[in-house]
């Protein structure tokens, strides 16, 4: 099936993305991921460990936290 290139928007709105590094552009899909998102809720309500909190979020999400 072809798409309807009708409703599509044109590129230069997307031109941002050729600068940014790979971990940007990870970034920029994850932040959009309602799965994440609600993971990361969870753990910012959490009152436990952060460092128990930070590790179960990277393994999940295969996340480096450099620092």
């Amino acid at each position: 099936m072809t798409p309807d290139a009708s409703t599509w928007r044109t590129s230069a709105e997307y031109d941002h993305l050729d600068v940014l590094t790979s971990s940007d552009l990870a970034w920029e899909w994850l932040r959009r991921n309602d799965a994440y998102d609600a993971d990361f809720e969870a753990s910012a309500a959490d009152q436990g460990d952060p460092a128990t909190l930070t590790e179960r979020i990277r393994r999940r999400w295969g996340l480096r936290f450099p620092g």
